[in-house]
């Protein structure tokens, strides 16, 4: 039986990125709701990588045939203590709008210089394989916090994350130069690597 890559989110947007960026491996690519598992996940890990692995594996001991992948990602600001950290999506109530919990961030920053404000977006990538080994990557990229929120092409802390080199936010970035550049995209493409090193060892 072909082996299906299944990933461990609802998100459309997020599986829109994640087919185009693995599209190559010639492996059918399933949301866990498309592939019609509804686990309650506890997200009680001290890093992103456990976070990452925690939900991969929850997919995956119900999918058992199946390579699982899950990711998990956030903000980490250095004057915070690179806070909100693995607390991002829950940071000042999970829901509440990302333009408060920005709102608040920038509140925090107030006034702190431009070199104090370095700040970065990490995501990591664990896949679950039916052997029950586990992979592993962690990506980032580098920033710092803007002074205030611009842009509405991207989502969550977009608007408030600064990129030096291109001198906008990366909610100011059309959709191509954030997939290349973004934490997410550079973990995919990594794990997209070992992917490639399973298939050539008859694991998919």
């Amino acid at each position: 039986m072909k082996k299906r890559i299944i990933f461990a989110t609802g998100n459309e947007d997020k599986m829109k990125e994640i087919r185009m960026i693995l599209q190559d491996l010639g492996v059918e690519i399933l949301s866990m709701k498309e592939a019609g598992v509804d686990v309650e996940i506890v997200e009680d890990g001290m890093s992103f990588e456990e976070n990452a692995e925690i939900k991969a594996r929850a997919v995956a001991r119900v999918l058992t045939n199946d390579i699982v992948l899950a990711d998990d990602s956030g903000l980490e600001i250095d004057y915070l203590d690179k806070a909100p950290g693995i607390y991002s999506a829950r940071f000042a109530g999970e829901d509440t709008s990302y333009d408060i919990k920005n709102r608040i961030l920038l509140d925090r920053l107030e006034g702190v210089p431009e070199e104090e404000r370095g700040a970065r977006f990490v995501c990591a990538v664990a896949a679950v394989f039916p052997d029950g080994t586990v992979s592993t990557v962690r990506k980032t990229i580098e920033g710092r916090i803007a002074e205030e929120a611009a842009g509405d092409n991207g989502f969550g802390y977009d608007p408030i994350f600064y990129v030096p080199e291109y001198g906008c936010t990366t909610a100011e970035m059309d959709a191509a130069r954030k997939n290349e550049l973004s934490h997410r995209g550079k973990a995919l493409r990594a794990m997209r690597e070992i992917l490639k090193e399973k298939i050539g060892e008859g694991m998919l």
